[in-house]
């Protein structure tokens, strides 16, 4: 009892300690530097080695343009204990402030002094300077620590100084210096790198650091430095140079993991740049170990053949699927083959043998999520075909399968959907009601948008025809019957001019041509929403599609940050206002993820 009464006095003397402290600094914050030097005062008198009321009570003497009277007190406090010759660096900072450049000069190198004997010093001092923005003092109190002693690793402090300098040579090299002691540091480093790294190769810190890379790999063939390299490729965008490294990167690795180069490609892919996302999956086939990876890389390489190639290239991708089928182990081939039978429905056309390659797969010992999946893709196929009923019945077994899990909200969604499709809006209301609360964010914005769809435009229009039609351009749409789909969508906006749909009609004619690469049409109907009906909901969406295809396609970083811009501004609440900031900032060259 008598230990216990005692720790709780030394805790409560502590938290009032921090309250005075606190209370101080707010005082300090205030500007009212009289009540602050007051309480400094106090809790300096209690305990004079209390270093950060010692600072705080002579900053507050400075504040109140009493420079001799904290003058005296860090003399006082030297010249009692000169154990802490950061506080040499204080005093020369006060003869700064008193022109005594001679005498501040000799307090500066009394602390430089003290760093070269003991070495464990240079974090306080090196603070020091930095705080009062002495950056040469920095710098030379951290080579001094790092000379007299290499294990103690001030490398990153240098960086940083040296980047405040502008010195990027010197920056980007102590960077390297850091990777190479400790390459758990690679990806602190990297996100340092973001500050002075853009997207343009011809940027001054871009062509240092790859030449300081360059430099380093060439007197030490370390791994680490292909991996930054291709690191700064990518954020150039220049993913044939990344690949190039990549392949080093593996040649040169004992462990032939084929992770990077799938990361690669994905970003490759989803940058649009299809023809180095193709050729690094060539290198995966060429390189996988084991079947399973190879053909995860053949089925990513085709789908984006079926994409980026078009209708042109699909006798070549169906032969190139039933090749992989044929000569595969068919343990291993479920996934091939349901993407094998979505292509032949959406894209061939031969919904007949895309059924009746889904319902073989049915036939085997799946487990409960790839058997989730075929179902999932039956039941499109049967919208596909109009066949409302049946689609329904399997959309709804999914739901049984998965109890609770995203795919069997996703199911429910297309349920919704469908019931949409075939003009059933009130059972469509029904089951979107629910999905609002999806634990899935997509699917939650994905119900949201459909319920206001619905709601906005049966109002007004008691037999709902504009909505019916709406509904069906979206179905052709989902039959990739876009040319149908898009006459049925100018008719709605030859009909129902100045309607509220007008603007929904607007955004799936952009929707569509986006998706069949006719950007300046797309352009051309979200420009009509931003333009006329700035008001709606769906003027956030326009703005980011805007924005997408100036950066991806039309490679206008100007304009594309103006339509960025009006979504950071005044669209606050927008789904796409996180991705919009990121992008805005990565194209003014500040910040890069």
């Amino acid at each position: 009892m008598k230990y216990l009464i005692i720790i709780l006095a030394l805790l409560f003397s502590l938290s009032g300690k921090t309250q005075s402290i606190n209370l101080a600094e707010n005082y300090m914050s205030q500007g009212e530097y009289e009540k602050a030097n007051a309480v400094y005062e106090q809790i300096y008198q209690k305990n004079k080695r209390n270093q950060k009321a010692l600072l705080g009570y002579s900053k507050s003497y400075i504040e109140l343009e009493k420079i001799e009277e904290a003058e005296q007190l860090i003399l006082n406090y030297l010249g009692d204990s000169n154990r802490y010759p950061n506080i040499n660096v204080e005093l020369g900072q006060i003869y700064r402030l008193q022109n005594k450049t001679e005498k501040a000069s000799l307090e500066f190198q009394k602390a430089l002094h003290a760093v070269k004997e003991n070495p464990n010093y240079a974090y306080s001092i090196g603070n020091a300077f930095q705080q009062y923005n002495l950056l040469e003092e920095a710098i030379e109190t951290y080579e001094i620590a790092n000379e007299a002693n290499p294990r103690i690793n001030y490398k990153i402090q240098l960086a940083r100084l040296y980047g405040e300098q502008g010195d990027l040579e010197r920056m980007f090299t102590n960077y390297l210096y850091l990777i190479v002691d400790n390459p758990n540091y690679l990806n602190v480093v990297s996100r340092n790198f973001n500050e002075f790294i853009s997207d343009e190769a011809s940027n001054e810190a871009n062509q240092i650091l790859r030449k300081t890379l360059l430099k380093a790999l060439n007197e030490d063939p370390d791994i680490m430095y292909n991996q930054l390299l291709s690191w700064l490729f990518v954020q150039e965008g220049d993913f044939k140079k990344a690949l190039a490294q990549e392949r080093a990167i593996y040649q040169r690795s004992d462990e032939k993991n084929l992770d990077r180069l799938f990361e690669l490609a994905d970003v490759a892919s989803t940058s649009k740049h299809y023809k180095e996302a193709l050729k690094t999956y060539d290198f995966i086939i060429e390189k996988a170990p084991y079947q399973s990876i190879q053909l995860k890389a053949q089925d990513a390489q085709l789908k984006l053949k079926i994409e980026f190639e078009g209708e042109a290239s699909y006798p070549e991708i169906e032969q190139a699927y039933t090749e992989i089928i044929e000569s595969a182990s068919k343990d291993k081939l479920t996934f091939i083959e349901l993407n094998f039978a979505r292509f032949q429905a959406f894209q061939l056309k031969k919904n007949k043998e895309a059924i009746q390659l889904a319902k073989s797969l049915l036939e085997r010992n799946l487990n409960q999520f790839a058997e989730a999946e075929v179902r999932m893709l039956l039941a499109d196929i049967y919208v596909l075909e109009e066949k409302f009923n049946q689609a329904l019945l399997y959309y709804t077994q999914i739901e049984k399968l998965l109890k609770n899990n995203e795919l069997a909200q996703e199911a429910r969604f297309k349920v919704a959907k469908t019931s949409y499709y075939r003009g059933d809006f009130e059972w469509a209301l029904t089951q979107l009601e629910v999905l609002k609360k999806s634990t899935s964010q997509l699917i939650s914005n994905d119900a949201i948008e459909l319920s206001r769809h619905i709601k906005d435009n049966s109002y007004q229009d008691s037999i709902q025809t504009a909505l019916k039609k709406v509904a069906r351009a979206d179905l052709l749409a989902f039959q990739e019957k876009n040319e149908e789909a898009l006459l049925l969508l100018e008719d709605v906006l030859n009909e129902f001019a100045s309607e509220p749909i007008e603007d929904e009609a607007l955004y799936r004619i952009g929707q569509i041509n986006e998706k069949i690469g006719q950007y300046q049409e797309a352009t051309k109907a979200y420009q009509r929403i931003v333009d006329h009906f700035s008001y709606t909901v769906l003027a956030d969406n326009a703005y980011f599609r805007l924005a997408e295809i100036y950066r991806l396609y039309f490679n206008q970083p100007d304009l594309a940050m103006q339509f960025y811009e009006q979504i950071i501004f005044n669209h606050q609440d927008s789904i796409f206002y996180v991705k919009s900031q990121k992008e805005y900032r990565r194209l003014r060259g500040d910040f890069i993820e």
